[in-house]
């Protein structure tokens, strides 16, 4: 069973990603330091959390269009 995350984490990160498809990656500490610059989130842990979706996403959106290109 996966980590529940509240759901202004998932805004967030969402948000950011459709904003800023381009600048995000499959690496966590890439990922952190783009929220810090693209937001004004002052709390560490916050800014982590919000990364840490996001890279989770990138990676999800990956392994999905490797499994497409794997059925064509």
């Amino acid at each position: 069973m996966g980590k529940v995350r509240p759901l202004y984490i998932k805004r967030a990160a969402r948000k950011l990603l459709s904003l800023y498809p381009d600048k995000f990656t499959n690496d966590f500490e890439h990922n952190k330091r783009m929220v810090m610059e693209l937001t004004d989130i002052r709390s560490k842990t916050l800014r982590n959390r919000v990364a840490g979706y996001i890279t989770r996403l990138v990676k999800i959106e990956k392994q999905r269009k490797q499994q497409e290109a794997i059925i064509e």
